[in-house]
């Protein structure tokens, strides 16, 4: 059989991949753009709000990342700065589900992520909740870190979940390096349903010789008078740590002197 020729039809086929490669350039170009003005401190608030309405509509997960990228930029003007934030995640939180790739990319990449946790939680199930927390937990483990902020926000919102596995996630931290985290950690231990896992963990911390946090120890102390729990199989060592402030009871309580 005789080869068909390559006539008009081809060349149109192939102007028509050339329209093709065009048209994906120039929108790359575009979306680059488009992040560039939305996190630019010099560019007028008009500017970068249209900037991420383009971002908005385009929709893709490069689009919405760099949307999310805009909680990391402060701005001089406090005011308009907090509006603009407000409006990404409101934005970002009405997407719904389409939201989540870009959303988990951050949180593991992002210093601070207090704004894509509040959207994670309006828009993820607790089961992809609690898996883009491990994920990112995972990248910071308990150990020395120059700026744990992220660490304590991060056992903050996991502290704040119902899931049973919260409690085993938090104890590791009670041996940070950082007293900021091992107080966070304390916090998120110090709830009713998680004695069972927090009481032992949190009492091994409060009679170490190596915590030296009278904050922590002082909150130690406010947890357990507030939720009853005993100091059982801890009670002499304990008794050597208390603050000033604090006594145990016959049954091995926690509590707070009389004052006068």
């Amino acid at each position: 059989m005789a080869a068909r020729p390559c006539g008009i039809d081809c060349g149109d086929s192939a102007m028509g991949l050339l329209d093709i490669f065009s048209k994906d350039k120039r929108d790359q170009r575009t979306l680059a753009k488009n992040i560039e003005r939305a996190l630019s401190k010099h560019a007028q608030s008009g500017d970068r709000l249209r900037a991420l309405e383009a971002l908005a509509t385009d929709g893709s997960e490069e689009a919405l990342y760099g949307m999310l990228r805009r909680f990391k930029l402060q701005y001089h003007k406090t005011i308009e700065d907090e509006q603009e934030k407000e409006w990404v995640f409101e934005t970002l939180v009405a997407k719904g589900k389409a939201v989540l790739p870009a959303v988990r990319r951050y949180i593991l990449s992002a210093d601070s992520v207090s704004w894509p946790l509040r959207i994670l939680e309006k828009v993820a199930d607790p089961e992809e909740e609690m898996s883009a927390l491990i994920s990112a937990l995972d990248r910071h483990e308990p150990g020395y870190e120059r700026d744990p902020t992220k660490k304590i926000q991060l056992l903050t919102h996991v502290a704040s979940l119902k899931d049973e596995r919260a409690a085993g996630i938090i104890v590791p931290y009670l041996k940070d390096m950082d007293e900021g985290v091992r107080y966070t950690a304390v916090e998120g231990l110090l709830r009713p349903k998680r004695q069972e896992i927090a009481r032992t963990a949190l009492l091994e911390l409060f009679v170490s010789d190596e915590e030296e946090s009278l904050r922590i120890r002082l909150r130690i102390c406010e947890g357990f008078a507030e939720m009853g729990w005993l100091v059982q199989g801890f009670r002499g060592s304990v008794e050597k740590k208390l603050p000033d402030a604090y006594q145990l009871d016959r049954e091995g309580h926690i509590k707070r002197k009389p004052q006068g």
